[in-house]
């Protein structure tokens, strides 16, 4: 385990990944609360809401009232997604509130984006390149690079490395047109296909190609694989890793109704603790923050930490 990282950058997404797949309507006053929990766990960065079509994501209508009514905490860096100019718009409205950065978003299946983004590789990367532009017209930096369906795909099957080099090799091209130096990638497991054996092939084919490109993990736990995930790709020396709190959300064109979300952001901090990872958390006020999930959301979540607590207690009494 030499490759460990000495501390770990935990990227909470619970809000903005749990409300645009619950059902609802889930009122806006409880969405803040979830937030300003949040930001009293130590967490340094947490996903508030997304910029999206109410039509297409009715869960994210009041984006605007939930960015507006939350209390922002010194050494929190708060978030929002979007994937066009509309979406920008709306987020430069709050950049007192928010940090506004852009990425450009490639597919690693484009039957997956044709259903997420009803585009094809072509057609998304004319939007990308018109997407960048205007956040540079804007004045928004554009550091990073987002490859959904890293994985895996519930509608082309298995995604081999190939396509990951193919997809990222396109976004550096955008790049490189726009003058950018991309230096950063969010790796996603958007349908929960992903083994730790597909971490270390897809991760070490990355780096094979690009060595100094900074790696993020975004894993889904669909089939109950993630925190295993995260563990193979803390042994590859990952720190920065998207997580939400209780396990909250899931992608709502994935075609899975009702399968897990993201890896429980509570599950990766107790093994992070455990492997004497260095996380900046205070783990009993997240889960607790991630009760206070479940009351909102009104169902239980997935996180088994939830039910059973950390292990503090238990050898504070042994």
């Amino acid at each position: 385990m030499t490759d460990l990282p000495s501390s770990v950058e935990i990227r909470e997404e619970g809000p903005r990944e749990g409300f645009q797949i619950e059902p609802g309507p889930i009122p806006t006053a409880r969405k803040i609360a979830l937030v300003d929990a949040l930001s009293a766990t130590g967490l340094h960065h947490i996903q508030v809401c997304s910029f999206v079509s109410p039509k297409l994501v009715p869960g994210w209508a009041d984006a605007e009232a939930v960015v507006a009514g939350f209390a922002p905490r010194a050494g929190v860096t708060y978030t929002a997604l979007w994937f066009n100019a509309a979406g920008l718009s709306r987020a430069m409205a709050f950049k007192d509130r928010l940090k506004v950065e852009g990425a450009v978003t490639v597919v690693a299946s484009e039957a997956f984006s044709l259903k997420n983004l009803n585009r094809d590789r072509a057609k998304n990367l004319a939007a990308q390149r018109s997407n960048v532009a205007a956040h540079l017209e804007a004045g928004v930096p554009v550091p990073r690079i987002s490859v959904q369906a890293a994985f895996g795909c519930n509608y082309s099957g298995d995604v081999p490395p190939a396509k990951v080099i193919e997809a990222l090799a396109d976004a550096f091209a955008i790049g490189a047109e726009h003058g950018l130096a991309l230096r950063e990638a969010t790796l996603a497991d958007t349908m929960g296909w992903a083994t730790p054996a597909r971490i270390e092939r897809v991760v070490g084919e990355v780096r094979a190609r690009w060595p100094e490109l900074s790696l993020i993990l975004h894993l889904h736990d669909t089939r109950g694989l993630g925190i295993a995930n995260a563990h193979a790709g803390l042994r590859l020396g990952i720190s920065r890793f998207d997580t939400t709190v209780g396990g909250l959300g899931g992608c709502p064109f994935a075609g899975q109704p009702g399968a897990p979300g993201n890896i429980a952001t509570e599950e990766l901090v107790l093994l992070c603790e455990e492997m004497g990872l260095a996380t900046g958390i205070d783990l009993d006020a997240l889960v607790e923050a991630g009760r206070l999930a479940e009351e909102v959301v009104g169902r239980p979540l997935p996180s088994t930490l939830l039910r059973s607590g950390g292990l503090a207690r238990f050898r504070q009494a042994a």
